[in-house]
Protein backbone atom coordinates (compact mmCIF):
# COMPACT_ATOMS: atom_id res chain seq x y z
CA UNK A 1 0.00 0.00 0.00
CA UNK A 2 1.62 3.17 -1.34
CA UNK A 3 1.87 5.59 1.65
CA UNK A 4 1.20 8.73 -0.46
CA UNK A 5 -1.96 9.03 -2.35
CA UNK A 6 -1.18 9.80 -6.15
CA UNK A 7 -3.43 13.31 -6.09
CA UNK A 8 -2.51 14.75 -2.49
CA UNK A 9 -2.82 18.10 -2.98
CA UNK A 10 -4.67 18.88 -6.07
CA UNK A 11 -8.25 20.12 -6.01
CA UNK A 12 -10.84 18.34 -5.34
CA UNK A 13 -13.01 19.47 -7.99
CA UNK A 14 -13.03 16.84 -11.07
CA UNK A 15 -12.37 19.56 -13.98
CA UNK A 16 -9.71 22.00 -12.10
CA UNK A 17 -8.16 18.25 -10.74
CA UNK A 18 -7.41 17.78 -14.48
CA UNK A 19 -6.36 21.12 -15.19
CA UNK A 20 -3.86 21.04 -11.95
CA UNK A 21 -2.48 17.26 -12.60
CA UNK A 22 -1.89 18.17 -16.45
CA UNK A 23 0.48 21.29 -15.28
CA UNK A 24 1.89 19.42 -12.31
CA UNK A 25 3.11 17.01 -14.89
CA UNK A 26 4.85 19.26 -16.90
CA UNK A 27 7.16 20.03 -14.27
CA UNK A 28 7.04 17.17 -11.79
CA UNK A 29 10.78 16.38 -12.95
CA UNK A 30 12.13 19.91 -13.29
CA UNK A 31 15.33 20.11 -11.86
CA UNK A 32 15.61 20.91 -8.34
CA UNK A 33 17.30 24.20 -7.84
CA UNK A 34 17.88 24.94 -3.68
CA UNK A 35 19.64 28.63 -3.42
CA UNK A 36 18.42 28.78 0.05
CA UNK A 37 19.13 26.33 2.92
CA UNK A 38 21.54 24.38 5.66
CA UNK A 39 22.58 21.23 4.36
CA UNK A 40 26.33 20.50 5.69
CA UNK A 41 28.59 20.67 2.90
CA UNK A 42 30.68 18.09 4.20
CA UNK A 43 28.71 15.55 3.40
CA UNK A 44 29.31 16.07 -0.32
CA UNK A 45 32.98 16.77 0.36
CA UNK A 46 33.46 13.50 1.70
CA UNK A 47 30.41 11.61 0.38
CA UNK A 48 30.48 8.65 3.46
CA UNK A 49 27.25 6.95 4.48
CA UNK A 50 25.05 8.70 6.43
CA UNK A 51 25.52 7.35 10.00
CA UNK A 52 22.06 5.78 11.02
CA UNK A 53 18.49 6.49 10.37
CA UNK A 54 17.92 8.16 13.43
CA UNK A 55 20.94 10.84 12.44
CA UNK A 56 19.46 10.95 9.03
CA UNK A 57 15.89 11.67 10.26
CA UNK A 58 15.46 12.62 13.47
CA UNK A 59 18.43 14.06 15.73
CA UNK A 60 19.28 17.24 13.24
CA UNK A 61 15.30 18.00 12.24
CA UNK A 62 13.88 20.39 14.79
CA UNK A 63 10.80 19.78 12.37
CA UNK A 64 10.70 16.32 14.48
CA UNK A 65 11.78 16.99 17.41
CA UNK A 66 10.19 20.09 18.55
CA UNK A 67 6.89 18.53 18.70
CA UNK A 68 7.91 15.40 20.52
CA UNK A 69 9.39 17.87 22.61
CA UNK A 70 5.90 19.40 23.37
CA UNK A 71 4.78 16.06 23.92
CA UNK A 72 7.20 15.74 27.09
CA UNK A 73 9.93 13.43 25.24
CA UNK A 74 12.91 14.92 26.73
CA UNK A 75 15.66 16.27 23.84
CA UNK A 76 18.34 14.06 25.17
CA UNK A 77 16.59 11.01 24.16
CA UNK A 78 16.48 12.20 21.28
CA UNK A 79 19.85 12.31 20.63
CA UNK A 80 20.03 16.12 20.61
CA UNK A 81 23.68 16.64 21.61
CA UNK A 82 23.99 18.78 24.61
CA UNK A 83 26.36 22.31 24.54
CA UNK A 84 28.44 20.85 27.43
CA UNK A 85 29.03 17.57 26.32
CA UNK A 86 26.65 15.90 28.86
CA UNK A 87 25.14 12.43 28.28
CA UNK A 88 22.28 12.01 25.85
CA UNK A 89 21.37 9.42 24.38
CA UNK A 90 23.30 7.74 20.73
CA UNK A 91 22.17 4.53 20.26
CA UNK A 92 20.16 5.20 16.91
CA UNK A 93 17.87 2.58 17.53
CA UNK A 94 16.21 3.39 20.71
CA UNK A 95 15.71 7.19 19.62
CA UNK A 96 14.31 5.19 16.41
CA UNK A 97 11.98 3.52 18.29
CA UNK A 98 10.88 6.38 20.57
CA UNK A 99 10.30 8.73 17.36
CA UNK A 100 8.12 5.61 15.49
CA UNK A 101 6.09 5.18 18.90
CA UNK A 102 5.26 8.80 18.80
CA UNK A 103 4.90 9.49 14.73
CA UNK A 104 1.07 9.68 15.34
CA UNK A 105 1.51 13.39 16.62
CA UNK A 106 2.68 14.18 13.26
CA UNK A 107 -0.61 13.37 11.70
CA UNK A 108 -1.98 16.11 9.41
CA UNK A 109 1.54 18.15 9.52
CA UNK A 110 4.29 18.67 6.52
CA UNK A 111 6.46 16.95 8.43
CA UNK A 112 4.61 13.79 8.06
CA UNK A 113 4.27 14.22 4.48
CA UNK A 114 7.90 15.33 3.76
CA UNK A 115 8.87 12.09 5.56
CA UNK A 116 6.20 9.65 4.03
CA UNK A 117 7.48 11.25 0.77
CA UNK A 118 10.91 10.03 1.47
CA UNK A 119 9.95 6.60 2.98
CA UNK A 120 8.28 5.49 0.00
CA UNK A 121 10.52 7.81 -2.74
CA UNK A 122 13.67 7.62 -1.47
CA UNK A 123 13.74 3.93 0.59
CA UNK A 124 10.97 2.40 -1.25
CA UNK A 125 8.56 2.07 1.38
CA UNK A 126 4.81 0.91 1.55
CA UNK A 127 4.11 0.22 5.05
CA UNK A 128 3.93 2.80 7.67
CA UNK A 129 5.76 3.36 10.30
CA UNK A 130 4.48 2.65 14.38
CA UNK A 131 6.10 1.40 17.27
CA UNK A 132 4.85 -2.18 15.54
CA UNK A 133 7.08 -1.43 11.95
CA UNK A 134 9.71 0.40 13.80
CA UNK A 135 12.90 -1.85 13.79
CA UNK A 136 11.54 -2.89 10.36
CA UNK A 137 11.85 0.19 9.27
CA UNK A 138 15.61 1.31 10.71
CA UNK A 139 17.14 -2.13 9.84
CA UNK A 140 15.45 -1.64 6.08
CA UNK A 141 17.02 1.86 5.91
CA UNK A 142 20.28 0.95 7.85
CA UNK A 143 20.19 -1.28 4.98
CA UNK A 144 19.86 0.97 2.81
CA UNK A 145 22.49 3.58 3.76
CA UNK A 146 25.73 1.15 3.59
CA UNK A 147 24.69 1.07 -0.16
CA UNK A 148 26.95 3.44 -2.54
CA UNK A 149 23.56 4.68 -4.04
CA UNK A 150 22.63 5.88 -0.95
CA UNK A 151 25.56 8.01 -0.42
CA UNK A 152 25.27 11.68 -0.30
CA UNK A 153 26.23 12.35 -4.15
CA UNK A 154 24.60 9.73 -5.27
CA UNK A 155 21.60 11.18 -3.82
CA UNK A 156 22.09 14.43 -5.01
CA UNK A 157 22.27 12.91 -8.42
CA UNK A 158 19.14 10.97 -7.88
CA UNK A 159 17.21 14.27 -6.58
CA UNK A 160 18.13 15.85 -9.78
CA UNK A 161 19.72 18.69 -7.90
CA UNK A 162 21.24 20.95 -10.76
CA UNK A 163 22.49 23.45 -7.40
CA UNK A 164 22.48 23.81 -3.53
CA UNK A 165 23.38 26.31 -1.24
CA UNK A 166 24.74 26.10 1.67
CA UNK A 167 25.14 28.51 4.21
CA UNK A 168 28.48 29.20 6.41
CA UNK A 169 28.88 32.00 8.75
CA UNK A 170 31.17 35.04 7.38
CA UNK A 171 34.27 33.66 9.21
CA UNK A 172 34.52 30.00 7.92
CA UNK A 173 37.54 28.91 5.90
CA UNK A 174 34.69 27.06 3.44
CA UNK A 175 37.11 24.07 3.90
CA UNK A 176 34.53 21.64 2.31
CA UNK A 177 33.26 24.07 -0.48
CA UNK A 178 37.17 23.85 -1.69
CA UNK A 179 37.39 20.12 -1.05
CA UNK A 180 34.47 19.62 -3.59
CA UNK A 181 35.68 22.37 -5.82
CA UNK A 182 39.08 19.95 -5.87
CA UNK A 183 37.47 16.71 -5.55
CA UNK A 184 36.22 16.98 -9.55
CA UNK A 185 32.90 15.89 -8.99
CA UNK A 186 30.47 18.08 -10.84
CA UNK A 187 27.65 18.18 -8.54
CA UNK A 188 26.77 21.89 -8.13
CA UNK A 189 27.09 23.02 -4.16
CA UNK A 190 27.71 26.43 -3.60
CA UNK A 191 28.05 28.94 0.32
CA UNK A 192 26.15 31.79 0.95
CA UNK A 193 27.32 34.61 2.35
CA UNK A 194 26.16 34.78 6.37
CA UNK A 195 27.65 37.56 8.52
CA UNK A 196 25.45 37.84 11.35
CA UNK A 197 27.94 36.86 14.54
CA UNK A 198 29.98 40.41 12.88
CA UNK A 199 27.01 42.38 12.42
CA UNK A 200 25.04 41.74 15.47
CA UNK A 201 26.74 42.94 18.63
CA UNK A 202 24.43 41.08 20.53
CA UNK A 203 25.83 37.76 19.35
CA UNK A 204 27.95 35.70 21.80
CA UNK A 205 31.57 36.60 20.25
CA UNK A 206 30.87 39.20 18.55
CA UNK A 207 34.26 40.93 18.80
CA UNK A 208 36.16 37.66 18.80
CA UNK A 209 34.62 37.05 15.14
CA UNK A 210 35.42 40.04 13.95
CA UNK A 211 38.99 39.88 15.62
CA UNK A 212 39.26 36.80 13.17
CA UNK A 213 37.76 38.27 10.47
CA UNK A 214 40.58 40.95 10.45
CA UNK A 215 43.36 37.90 10.92
CA UNK A 216 41.70 36.74 7.97
CA UNK A 217 41.59 39.30 5.57
CA UNK A 218 44.67 41.81 6.82
CA UNK A 219 42.48 44.34 7.66
CA UNK A 220 42.31 46.43 11.09
CA UNK A 221 39.15 45.52 12.05
CA UNK A 222 39.14 47.56 14.68
CA UNK A 223 38.59 51.04 12.39
CA UNK A 224 34.86 51.28 10.81
CA UNK A 225 37.03 51.59 7.18
CA UNK A 226 39.23 48.34 7.95
CA UNK A 227 35.71 46.56 9.10
CA UNK A 228 33.97 47.13 5.64
CA UNK A 229 37.25 46.15 3.78
CA UNK A 230 36.88 42.90 5.85
CA UNK A 231 33.56 42.75 4.68
CA UNK A 232 34.60 43.42 0.99
CA UNK A 233 37.15 40.84 1.15
CA UNK A 234 34.90 38.22 2.91
CA UNK A 235 32.41 38.20 0.47
CA UNK A 236 34.86 38.04 -2.68
CA UNK A 237 36.67 34.86 -0.93
CA UNK A 238 32.46 33.64 -0.77
CA UNK A 239 32.05 33.75 -4.14
CA UNK A 240 35.51 32.75 -5.68
CA UNK A 241 33.85 29.68 -3.39
CA UNK A 242 30.05 29.72 -5.65
CA UNK A 243 28.55 32.32 -3.52
CA UNK A 244 25.52 34.04 -5.39
CA UNK A 245 23.60 35.42 -2.70
CA UNK A 246 24.10 36.86 1.17
CA UNK A 247 21.90 35.98 3.95
CA UNK A 248 21.38 38.24 6.84
CA UNK A 249 18.61 37.07 9.77
CA UNK A 250 17.61 39.88 12.15
CA UNK A 251 15.55 39.83 14.81
CA UNK A 252 13.51 42.89 12.93
CA UNK A 253 13.58 44.25 9.31
CA UNK A 254 15.25 47.49 10.85
CA UNK A 255 17.23 49.10 8.90
CA UNK A 256 19.22 52.34 8.93
CA UNK A 257 21.25 54.81 6.89
CA UNK A 258 22.95 56.95 8.81
CA UNK A 259 25.98 59.17 7.97
CA UNK A 260 29.39 57.82 8.20
CA UNK A 261 30.63 59.04 11.65
CA UNK A 262 27.48 57.69 13.19
CA UNK A 263 27.83 54.25 12.13
CA UNK A 264 31.81 54.46 13.25
CA UNK A 265 30.94 55.40 16.38
CA UNK A 266 28.10 52.92 16.94
CA UNK A 267 30.94 50.08 15.41
CA UNK A 268 33.15 51.51 17.94
CA UNK A 269 30.88 51.17 20.98
CA UNK A 270 29.91 47.80 19.98
CA UNK A 271 33.59 46.80 19.77
CA UNK A 272 33.81 47.64 23.45
CA UNK A 273 30.71 46.24 24.50
CA UNK A 274 29.48 49.22 25.88
CA UNK A 275 26.04 49.71 23.93
CA UNK A 276 22.51 49.65 24.38
CA UNK A 277 19.92 47.29 22.78
CA UNK A 278 18.70 50.33 20.86
CA UNK A 279 22.13 51.21 19.75
CA UNK A 280 22.53 47.33 19.01
CA UNK A 281 19.65 47.42 17.10
CA UNK A 282 20.57 50.40 15.14
CA UNK A 283 23.77 49.39 14.06
CA UNK A 284 22.37 46.12 12.44
CA UNK A 285 19.84 48.30 10.77
CA UNK A 286 22.58 49.86 9.08
CA UNK A 287 24.58 47.44 8.52
CA UNK A 288 21.83 46.25 6.22
CA UNK A 289 22.52 49.33 4.21
CA UNK A 290 26.17 48.84 4.17
CA UNK A 291 25.67 44.88 3.03
CA UNK A 292 23.03 46.45 -0.01
CA UNK A 293 25.92 49.08 -0.89
CA UNK A 294 28.33 46.00 -1.40
CA UNK A 295 25.85 43.60 -3.23
CA UNK A 296 26.06 46.91 -5.82
CA UNK A 297 29.73 46.20 -5.94
CA UNK A 298 29.65 42.39 -5.97
CA UNK A 299 26.36 41.53 -7.21
CA UNK A 300 25.51 39.11 -4.88
CA UNK A 301 21.86 38.86 -4.22
CA UNK A 302 20.50 39.84 -0.50
CA UNK A 303 18.21 38.12 1.69
CA UNK A 304 16.53 39.06 4.63
CA UNK A 305 14.70 36.78 6.89
CA UNK A 306 13.36 38.68 9.85
CA UNK A 307 10.93 38.44 12.67
CA UNK A 308 12.08 34.44 14.20
CA UNK A 309 11.86 35.42 18.34
CA UNK A 310 14.76 33.54 18.61
CA UNK A 311 15.44 30.70 21.79
CA UNK A 312 12.24 30.95 23.46
CA UNK A 313 13.46 28.67 26.11
CA UNK A 314 16.13 29.77 28.43
CA UNK A 315 16.80 26.60 29.49
CA UNK A 316 16.73 25.09 26.22
CA UNK A 317 19.12 27.48 25.04
CA UNK A 318 21.03 27.20 27.98
CA UNK A 319 21.08 22.91 27.90
CA UNK A 320 21.64 22.52 24.02
CA UNK A 321 22.44 25.44 22.26
CA UNK A 322 20.56 27.79 19.43
CA UNK A 323 18.19 26.39 16.46
CA UNK A 324 16.66 23.39 18.81
CA UNK A 325 12.54 23.86 18.18
CA UNK A 326 12.33 26.85 20.62
CA UNK A 327 12.59 29.69 17.82
CA UNK A 328 8.51 31.31 17.71
CA UNK A 329 7.38 33.80 14.77
CA UNK A 330 6.35 37.65 15.63
CA UNK A 331 4.94 40.56 14.24
CA UNK A 332 7.05 42.15 11.83
CA UNK A 333 7.27 45.63 10.48
CA UNK A 334 7.88 45.85 6.95
CA UNK A 335 6.89 49.09 5.87
CA UNK A 336 8.64 51.67 8.19
CA UNK A 337 11.29 49.00 8.46
CA UNK A 338 12.80 48.98 5.09
CA UNK A 339 12.26 52.40 3.93
CA UNK A 340 16.05 53.91 4.96
CA UNK A 341 17.43 51.05 2.70
CA UNK A 342 15.29 51.39 0.19
CA UNK A 343 15.51 55.46 -0.22
CA UNK A 344 19.23 54.41 -0.39
CA UNK A 345 19.57 52.47 -2.55
CA UNK A 346 16.82 50.54 -3.71
CA UNK A 347 15.89 51.76 -7.29
CA UNK A 348 19.20 51.00 -8.57
CA UNK A 349 18.30 48.04 -11.04
CA UNK A 350 22.00 45.88 -10.03
CA UNK A 351 20.45 45.26 -6.35
CA UNK A 352 18.09 42.18 -5.62
CA UNK A 353 16.56 41.98 -2.17
CA UNK A 354 14.62 38.99 -1.68
CA UNK A 355 12.03 39.03 1.63
CA UNK A 356 10.98 36.36 3.67
CA UNK A 357 8.71 36.39 6.86
CA UNK A 358 7.07 34.68 9.59
CA UNK A 359 3.99 36.98 10.03
CA UNK A 360 1.76 36.31 7.36
CA UNK A 361 -0.43 39.33 8.61
CA UNK A 362 2.04 41.44 6.53
CA UNK A 363 1.34 39.11 3.43
CA UNK A 364 -0.98 41.55 1.53
CA UNK A 365 -0.41 44.29 3.55
CA UNK A 366 3.32 45.06 3.18
CA UNK A 367 5.37 42.92 1.32
CA UNK A 368 3.28 42.58 -1.66
CA UNK A 369 2.61 46.28 -2.40
CA UNK A 370 6.37 46.82 -1.09
CA UNK A 371 7.30 44.10 -3.86
CA UNK A 372 4.86 45.25 -6.36
CA UNK A 373 6.92 48.51 -6.54
CA UNK A 374 10.48 48.92 -5.73
CA UNK A 375 12.25 47.47 -8.23
CA UNK A 376 15.15 45.71 -5.98
CA UNK A 377 12.44 43.53 -4.42
CA UNK A 378 11.36 40.17 -4.50
CA UNK A 379 9.24 37.87 -2.09
CA UNK A 380 10.69 34.70 -0.74
CA UNK A 381 8.42 31.94 -0.54
CA UNK A 382 6.35 31.03 2.39
CA UNK A 383 8.99 29.89 4.82
CA UNK A 384 9.50 27.88 7.98
CA UNK A 385 6.79 27.76 10.15
CA UNK A 386 4.22 28.38 6.68
CA UNK A 387 6.36 26.35 3.98
CA UNK A 388 3.08 24.07 4.37
CA UNK A 389 0.53 23.14 1.66
CA UNK A 390 -1.83 25.73 3.49
CA UNK A 391 0.95 28.53 4.18
CA UNK A 392 1.88 28.14 0.33
CA UNK A 393 -1.56 28.54 -0.87
CA UNK A 394 -2.40 31.79 1.28
CA UNK A 395 0.94 32.90 0.05
CA UNK A 396 0.05 33.09 -3.59
CA UNK A 397 -3.29 33.98 -2.45
CA UNK A 398 -2.00 37.06 -0.56
CA UNK A 399 0.24 38.36 -2.69
CA UNK A 400 -0.07 37.67 -6.61
CA UNK A 401 -2.99 40.33 -6.91
CA UNK A 402 -0.50 42.79 -5.99
CA UNK A 403 3.22 41.87 -6.36
CA UNK A 404 2.48 39.51 -9.71
CA UNK A 405 3.81 35.68 -9.94
CA UNK A 406 7.48 37.62 -11.40
CA UNK A 407 7.96 39.76 -8.35
CA UNK A 408 8.58 36.29 -6.47
CA UNK A 409 11.37 34.15 -7.15
CA UNK A 410 10.25 30.35 -6.54
CA UNK A 411 10.50 27.47 -4.00
CA UNK A 412 13.51 27.26 -2.09
CA UNK A 413 13.35 24.60 0.38
CA UNK A 414 15.49 25.64 3.43
CA UNK A 415 16.04 22.44 5.29
CA UNK A 416 18.88 20.67 7.15
CA UNK A 417 17.06 17.44 6.14
CA UNK A 418 18.42 16.57 2.75
CA UNK A 419 15.74 13.83 1.82
CA UNK A 420 13.35 15.89 2.83
CA UNK A 421 14.49 18.42 -0.50
CA UNK A 422 12.71 16.37 -3.12
CA UNK A 423 9.56 16.19 -0.94
CA UNK A 424 9.27 20.02 -0.28
CA UNK A 425 10.17 20.68 -4.05
CA UNK A 426 7.11 18.06 -4.74
CA UNK A 427 4.46 20.08 -2.51
CA UNK A 428 5.41 23.49 -3.95
CA UNK A 429 4.72 22.02 -7.25
CA UNK A 430 1.45 20.59 -6.34
CA UNK A 431 0.30 23.87 -4.80
CA UNK A 432 1.52 25.99 -7.39
CA UNK A 433 -0.50 23.96 -9.96
CA UNK A 434 -3.15 23.49 -8.05
CA UNK A 435 -3.47 27.22 -7.21
CA UNK A 436 -2.63 27.97 -11.59
CA UNK A 437 -5.51 25.74 -12.08
CA UNK A 438 -7.86 27.42 -10.25
CA UNK A 439 -7.17 30.95 -11.83
CA UNK A 440 -7.33 29.62 -15.04
CA UNK A 441 -11.17 28.07 -13.80
CA UNK A 442 -12.52 31.16 -12.91
CA UNK A 443 -11.45 32.98 -15.98
CA UNK A 444 -8.43 34.70 -14.02
CA UNK A 445 -5.66 33.31 -16.48
CA UNK A 446 -5.50 32.22 -20.02
CA UNK A 447 -4.90 28.13 -20.05
CA UNK A 448 -2.13 28.34 -22.56
CA UNK A 449 -0.56 30.60 -20.12
CA UNK A 450 -0.40 28.54 -17.11
CA UNK A 451 2.02 26.40 -18.25
CA UNK A 452 4.60 29.00 -18.62
CA UNK A 453 3.77 30.66 -14.86
CA UNK A 454 4.03 26.85 -13.65
CA UNK A 455 7.98 26.41 -15.16
CA UNK A 456 8.94 29.99 -14.07
CA UNK A 457 7.40 29.21 -10.47
CA UNK A 458 9.06 25.50 -10.33
CA UNK A 459 12.75 26.72 -11.93
CA UNK A 460 12.84 29.95 -13.46
CA UNK A 461 11.98 32.51 -10.97
CA UNK A 462 14.89 31.18 -8.45
CA UNK A 463 17.00 30.52 -12.05
CA UNK A 464 17.41 34.11 -12.27
CA UNK A 465 16.80 35.56 -8.97
CA UNK A 466 19.69 34.25 -7.67
CA UNK A 467 21.59 34.02 -10.42
CA UNK A 468 22.46 30.73 -11.09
Amino acid sequence: MALLAEDRLLPVEPHVRELARALYDGVRDLPILSPHGHTDPRWFAEDQPFQDPAQLFVTPDHYVFRMLCSQGVPLTDLGVPRVDGGPTETDGRKIWRLFAGHYHLLRGTPSRLWLDHSFQHVFGIDRRLSADTADWYYDHIADCLAQPEFRPRALFDRFGIEAIATTEPATDDLHWHKMIRDSGWQGRVITAYRPDGVIDPEMAGFADNIALMGEQTGFDTTTWAGYLDAHRARRAFFIRHGATSSDHGHASARTEDLPQEDAAALFAKALRGEYTAEEADAFRGHMLTEMARMSLEDGLVMQIHPGARRNHSDQVLATFGRDKGFDIPGRTDYVTALRPLLNAVGMDPRLTVILFTLDETSYARELAPLAGVWPCLRLGPAWWFHDSAEGMRRFREMTTETAGFYNTVGFNDDTRAFCSIPARHDVARRVDCSYLATLVATGRLAEDEAPEVAHDLTYGLAKRAYKL
